[in-house]
């Protein structure tokens, strides 16, 4: 066979499938375009149970009547001086209302390599940290907590470490915040500032 038309062969193939990616692409758009996610879920955060950095029973539902900033955290992270900050904020707010809870993930990049106890005094010695942690947790895909699998559904999984979500005082999912979102950013302080406004 002549290389010319080889050649045209070759380039009309590497058209063709081209042109299938963009289709492909156009489509996968088009699919998250016409099926957003919900702003709110149905249920509550009471229905839902962790066990503790020391291995106790943590069910959610021992802090209602209180809001709940639960973020998934890694000691070997960018974000890990998030921290210091999500220790301020507890001290700050634990006593108008708001609970942190840490949820130790090693879902992205292996950030999160160590055991429990490993953890938690990593926590403890580094950060003084004071609020409550659950033991490692998985907060993405199939084999994500059920808590986890609950506000992915309403609000998207966690992309990184220190996603956060805030949970009412009633039980309710009101809000989530991505990683770049600081514990001192006024976007964060302000949404829970009309949480515990709401409560009381």
């Amino acid at each position: 066979m002549p290389a010319s038309l080889l050649t045209r062969r070759f380039l009309f193939r590497g058209l063709a499938m081209a042109a299938l990616a963009v289709a492909g692409l156009a489509a996968a758009r088009h699919v998250d375009a016409a099926t957003p996610l919900p702003s709110s879920a149905a249920g509550s955060a009471y229905d839902y149970k962790f066990t503790s950095i020391d291995g106790d029973p943590l069910p959610l539902s021992q802090f209602k009547g209180k809001a709940i900033l639960v973020v998934n955290t890694a000691s070997l992270c960018g974000f890990t001086p998030q921290y210091k900050g999500l220790e301020a904020l507890y001290t700050a707010y634990k006593d108008k209302g708001l609970v942190v809870l840490g949820v130790p993930a090693n879902d992205f990049a292996d950030q999160e390599p160590g055991s429990n106890k490993e953890i938690k005094h990593f926590c403890d010695a580094t950060f003084a940290v004071d609020f409550p942690m659950t033991e490692k947790e998985t907060v993405t895909g199939d084999k994500a907590h059920p808590f986890y699998k609950w506000v992915g559904a309403a609000k998207g999984a966690p992309k990184w470490n220190f996603h956060k979500y805030l949970i009412s005082p009633e039980g309710a999912l009101i809000a989530a915040f991505p990683s770049k979102v600081e514990p001192e950013s006024p976007e964060l302080k302000a949404a829970i500032d009309a949480a515990l406004s709401h409560n009381g």
